[in-house]
Formats: structure tokens, C-alpha cells, sequence
């Protein structure tokens, strides 16, 4: 299964979103984790990125005369390049972005299911903007959010942070042809 096709997948998205920051969890936390999803298949989907060396175990312990792993995300994992992106067909493209909205709905509701959930308080933010860019603006912006988040993202996981999913969303909305009169002033 090549890695395009693996991440489509809703359960194995939010599995991977599980896994970041460095964190290691067994199946059976994952389920806890995502109580909506069916053991069978969080045991399934989680073998899957196993076998696409996607995931690897850290740790195994025996409890109660099982095994029980602890797995975490490869640090050299495959991942969806630009190269990858552009053979993606546009139904391809349709499908990753179903999957990534779907996984955000189902981590925004656990977040709200949470005894204490406070959006205000958590800094929750769900806003939307429209920008006007020509390609050079698009790729300054894209390079200047990249350098601002670069940092962050070697954080680890510490007792005053928090894990925080950031879902960037750009495409064009409307194309040149829409608005031909604003287009020539």
C-alpha cells in the first residue's frame, strides 16, 4: 500500500495524530482514545501502519500473560512529498481532504467530550479569512508561516504544554475567470 493511499484512512489518521509529539500508546489506550472506533478495527488499522513501517513498537511488556506493545511513529517514516502530492488525481485529493475533516470533527468533539473542556479557556480557534495572493505572496506566506512553525515543532512533551492540532486549510476559492473585470484593473 503506498503511503498516499495509507493515509487516507480516518482511524489511521487519527492514530498518527495520537502517535505525534513523540507519545507512545498501546492498542488498547488508542481505543480509550477513540472509543467510536470498533476494537477490531483500531487493532487492523494499527497493523497496517506497522506493516508500512509507518509505526514501530517501543516497548513491550507482559500484562496478565500478554504482550502488550507500546507503539510510536517511525522517526523516518514515509511521508506524502511533493512529488507523491502531485501524482495524487483530484478524487485522490477529495478523499485526503474527507479524511483530514474527518479526523478534525472526531478530535474536536473527544476534546469537547472531555470533563472540563473549556474552548475559551484552551484557546480554542476555529476561524476563516480569505486572502488575496498573487504565486509569489502564496509562497512568501507559506515560507513565513513555515519559519515561524518550524520551532515549535521540535517541542517535546512537558508538564506546562499541552498538545495543540494545528489544521492549515489554503486553496483558491474562486478562479480568475469569476471575476474577468477585477482581473484587468
Amino acid at each position: 500500500m503506498d503511503i498516499t493511499e495509507l493515509l487516507l484512512h480516518p482511524v489511521r489518521l487519527r492514530v498518527v495524530h495520537a502517535l505525534s509529539g513523540g507519545r507512545m500508546l498501546t492498542t488498547a489506550q488508542l481505543c480509550e482514545r477513540m472509543p467510536e472506533v470498533p476494537k477490531v478495527t483500531m487493532y487492523r488499522q494499527v497493523g497496517l501502519l506497522v506493516e508500512a513501517d509507518f509505526l514501530e513498537v517501543a516497548e513491550e511488556h507482559r500484562v496478565r500473560g500478554a504482550v502488550e506493545r507500546h507503539y510510536r511513529l517511525r522517526p523516518n517514516r514515509p511521508v506524502v512529498d511533493a512529488d507523491a502530492a502531485a501524482a495524487m488525481s483530484l478524487d485522490d485529493h477529495r478523499r485526503g481532504f474527507v479524511a483530514a475533516m474527518a479526523v478534525l470533527i472526531a478530535e474536536f468533539n473527544a476534546y469537547l467530550d472531555r470533563d472540563g473542556a473549556d474552548p475559551v479557556a484552551d484557546g480554542v480557534s476555529y476561524r476563516q479569512g480569505t486572502f488575496w495572493l498573487s504565486p509569489d505572496e502564496l509562497a512568501e506566506l507559506s515560507g513565513e508561516l513555515l519559519t515561524v512553525l518550524a520551532p515549535r515543532l521540535a517541542n517535546q512533551p512537558a508538564a506546562d504544554r499541552a498538545p495543540y492540532l494545528l489544521s492549515p486549510i489554503l486553496f483558491p476559492t474562486e478562479t480568475e475567470q469569476e471575476h474577468p473585470a477585477e482581473a484587468r484593473s
